[in-house]
């Protein structure tokens, strides 16, 4: 082929059918768009996979620098970018945003007005490069510049091709209006969500126990009354709900606020350093014992002690306990000096104290003395309407520990506000630290969980419900899924058939719209798994 011939398609029809190929191509990628500027260079790649247009650029209007600058191009290296920044009175781009109208030259060899700033078009053997712009306007007033090269022959006419790139430049425009309605949203949910920390910040003297759920809410309530006393309070629950988290917020709500609070883990000692631990000992008690020492009821005089994982003192040194919290004293230990404390208790235990004092594991006088005001703190799968809130909180501290700007995508959120959560909060928290260090990109979507999570995960294994008229039929366990198709599948399922496959509920449920429920159950050919379905025979 001639290189001044057009290297485009040769007669109308072939290039209407390009266009539409393309506009179909660049409205999917519209459609599924994660990050603004890695769709806007796919949409570029499009203009030269589908309709052979060179060095496609979007110029955008930067209000800080008040020049244009590209935001994303295709056939550009990132030097070439860079180097392409225009003021409003400067070439062909600058033209074309002033005047919000189309420019075309026929021949960048013979316009003085193109500039190459970019230097893109430096090593160019072919003479005869055709340039054309188009404007980008938001609701009438000018956002941009995108523009194309083309390999053109003087006989050709470019009407069809500014027709076609204005059309594209409206759908551009489309999608940067939508990209920050999403961004102010977010901002807004960000701003509510800071709100929320600080209205929590100042009910708990500073210590967030992030939640709105009831569950937690009835938590909020008890550490409030206990605020006014001095009493022994016994938390209850699985490991990783917040144990030491509310223990604290009760100690800095309460009278003892300004005195010290003391915490000690009785199952990561044996039990005589244990016992030195907690009373103290004098000088030579045992080896290695060069000089005294005052254990952590000494510290905690006047202000509370923090007996984690209590379920674990070994039972000889649950009598000394039981003497300290009746008679408020004790004897160091290899001492016989009697010392007297005035120490509020908070315990905690994640094994249950009733089962532990009928095996004969734990002392059934102490545990009524620690059972005074026993709090249940609830596992994070009974308090699903935190996650949200738990989720952007851990994500935003792992955010400024590892310097990044990770985002949560909704397929992502959807499967964490279903996961079971075997490791609460804890779990939690890990997770997201260990996402936020190891992702690539920007947003974390489902390909960033641990494959061991996904092949753990409980609700995927349960058995969906099915309509009324099937309510007899008695349906397997579904296994796990082995791939992220089949967790994508078994979600979709799942919704449809807990809205009896009404496409507009589950949508809503998902968090999707009605064209992509649609598209996913064309996708994995979801039809014939309606129950509900007429068939046509």
């Amino acid at each position: 082929m001639d290189s001044n011939q057009r290297t485009g398609p040769t007669t109308s029809a072939d290039a209407q059918k390009m266009e539409l190929l393309a506009l179909h191509r660049i409205t999917e990628l519209i459609g599924n768009a994660a990050n603004l500027e890695t769709t806007l260079a796919n949409i570029l790649a499009v203009l030269y996979n589908t309709m052979k247009m060179e060095r496609a650029t979007l110029l955008l209007y930067d209000q800080q620098r008040q020049k244009l600058a590209i935001k994303a191009s295709y056939g550009l290296s990132a030097a070439e970018e860079m180097r392409g920044v225009y003021s409003l009175d400067e070439g062909i781009s600058g033209r074309i945003f002033r005047t919000k109208s189309p420019f075309v030259v026929p021949d960048i060899q013979s316009e003085p007005l193109f500039l190459n700033r970019t230097g893109a078009r430096s090593q160019l053997d072919r003479t005869k490069v055709a340039f054309l712009g188009v404007p980008v306007s938001v609701q009438g007033r000018p956002e941009g510049v995108l523009t194309v090269d083309r390999l053109f022959g003087d006989e050709v006419s470019f009407d069809e091709d500014i027709r076609f790139l204005m059309v594209l430049a409206t759908l551009i425009a489309q999608f940067l209006t939508l990209h920050r309605e999403i961004q102010k949203k977010e901002a807004r949910l960000v701003r509510e969500n800071e709100s929320l920390k600080a209205k929590l910040h100042r009910t708990h003297k500073g210590h967030y126990i992030i939640g709105h759920s009831k569950p937690i809410g009835e938590v909020f309530n008890i550490i409030q009354k206990l605020s006014r006393s001095n009493a022994t309070a016994l938390l209850l629950g699985e490991s990783g709900t917040g144990k030491e988290l509310v223990a604290r917020a009760i100690h800095e709500s309460g009278l003892r606020c300004k005195r010290s609070f003391i915490k000690i883990n009785c199952a990561a000692l044996p039990e005589t350093l244990l016992e030195s631990e907690l009373f103290g000992h004098e000088r030579g008690a045992y080896t290695g014992a060069h000089t005294s020492r005052a254990g952590r009821f000494e510290l905690a005089d006047r202000g509370t002690l923090f007996l984690d994982e209590i379920g674990e003192m070994p039972l000889a040194l649950q009598a000394k306990m039981l003497r300290v919290l009746q008679e408020r004293q004790f004897e160091r230990l290899g001492g016989t000096k009697t010392h007297s404390v005035d120490v509020r208790i908070i315990a905690a235990t994640n094994v249950s104290l009733d089962q532990a004092v009928t095996g004969g594991r734990f002392r059934a006088d102490l545990y009524y003395r620690l059972n005074v005001v026993p709090i249940t703190l609830p596992p994070l799968r009974e308090r699903s309407d935190d996650i949200p809130l738990l989720l952007n909180h851990f994500l935003s501290a792992s955010n400024q520990r590892n310097a990044r700007r990770i985002k949560i995508s909704s397929e992502l959120l959807d499967f964490l506000m279903s996961y079971q959560w075997p490791g609460n909060v804890r779990e939690m928290q890990n997770l997201v630290e260990r996402m936020v260090i190891l992702a690539e990109g920007d947003r974390l979507t489902l390909n960033d969980l641990p494959s061991d999570l996904l092949t753990c995960s409980a609700p995927l294994g349960s058995v969906l419900p099915l309509p009324d008229r099937d309510r007899g039929r008695v349906t397997p366990p579904t296994p796990p899924p082995s791939s992220l198709q089949e967790l994508e599948r078994s979600q979709i399922i799942a919704a449809l058939n807990r809205n009896g496959w009404v496409q507009a509920k589950a949508a809503r449920e998902l968090g999707l719209t009605q064209r992509q429920i649609g598209y996913r159950i064309k996708k994995f050919n979801l039809q014939q798994e309606n129950p509900y379905r007429q068939d046509s025979e």
